[in-house]
C-alpha cells in the first residue's frame, strides 16, 4: 500500500511543483537554522507550562476529590473550572488571554505575549490534567486509605503517603500523552507574536513562497514527539507487564 501511494504520488502531474514548493532542499537548509532558534523557545515555554499544569493540575484534583463539607465551595469552582476550560478551544482561550488582558491595562500584570500564551496553556491543560490525577486517586481503593489512619496517619498524611504515590504511578501514561499534545501546542502562543518555531517558518515560507520551512519546523517537532510517543508506548508496556505478573504499580 505504502509502495503504491509513493508511486501514485510521484508519477501525478504536479509532483514536481509539489516537490519544489514544499521539499527544497536549498531552502530547508537556508531556514532551518532560524527555525531551531525559534524551537528554543518552544522547549522553554513547554518546559516551564508543564511545571505549571502539573502543580495546578494536582491542587484541583485534590480539592475535586476532598468530601469534606467546608470544601464544597471550592470543589464547586474546580468542577467549574475543569468544565470551562476542557470544554474551549486552546487557541480561542491564547485569544482571549493574551489579547484581553493587555486590552484592560492593569497595573502589576504581565503584558508579555510569551508569559500570557503560557498561562493560557496551562490552564488548559491543567483542566485535562487534573481530571486524570482524579481518576488516579479515585482508583485507590478505600481501604488503603483506612488502613493509613488505622496506623495514626492523618488524612493528609494518608493522602501525601499512600494514595498520591500509587495514583500518579497508574496515571503515567495518559499524563505523558497530554504533554506530547501540549509539546504540539505551544506552537499556538505564535498567534500573539512570539518568534518561536512555526512564527519564523511561516514569516520564512511568506517571503520566498515556498513552504519547505515549514517541513522544517515539522521535523523539530517530530524529533521531540516521536521520542516521546515511545516512552509512552514502553511505560504503558511495563505498567501491563507489571500488573499481569500481579507486582504493585
Amino acid at each position: 500500500m505504502l509502495g503504491a501511494l509513493a508511486a501514485l504520488i510521484l508519477t501525478s502531474k504536479g509532483w514536481p511543483n509539489v516537490r519544489e514548493t514544499f521539499f527544497d532542499w536549498n531552502a530547508f537548509k537556508d531556514a532551518f537554522p532560524d527555525v531551531l532558534d525559534g524551537f528554543w523557545l518552544d522547549i522553554k515555554i513547554f518546559m516551564v507550562v508543564e511545571i505549571a499544569v502539573l502543580a495546578l493540575g494536582l491542587v484541583v484534583a485534590l480539592v475535586r476529590s476532598s468530601g469534606a463539607p467546608a470544601l464544597f465551595p471550592f470543589r464547586l469552582l474546580a468542577a467549574s473550572y475543569t468544565d470551562v476550560f476542557r470544554g474551549l478551544p486552546v487557541i480561542l482561550v491564547v485569544y482571549l488571554i493574551g489579547f484581553g488582558i493587555p486590552a484592560l491595562e492593569l497595573s502589576g500584570v504581565p503584558s508579555d505575549p510569551v508569559v500570557l500564551g503560557g498561562v493560557a496553556l496551562a490552564l488548559c491543560y491543567a483542566a485535562y490534567v487534573a481530571e486524570v490525577y482524579r481518576a488516579g486517586i479515585e482508583s485507590i481503593h478505600p481501604g488503603q486509605t483506612s488502613a493509613a489512619l488505622s496506623l495514626g496517619l492523618t488524612s493528609a498524611q494518608s493522602t501525601r503517603h499512600v494514595v498520591l504515590p500509587q495514583a500518579v504511578r497508574r496515571v503515567i501514561p495518559p499524563l505523558l500523552n497530554d504533554f506530547i499534545a501540549l509539546q504540539k501546542d505551544v506552537a499556538l502562543v505564535s498567534i500573539l507574536g512570539p518568534l518561536e518555531a512555526f512564527r519564523v517558518a511561516h514569516i520564512e515560507a511568506s517571503s520566498t513562497f515556498n513552504y519547505t520551512p515549514l517541513l522544517a519546523a515539522a521535523v523539530l517537532y517530530l524529533a521531540v514527539t516521536v521520542p516521546l510517543t515511545r516512552v509512552v508506548d514502553h511505560v504503558t508496556a511495563r505498567d501491563r507487564l507489571l500488573r499481569s505478573a500481579g507486582a504493585p504499580v
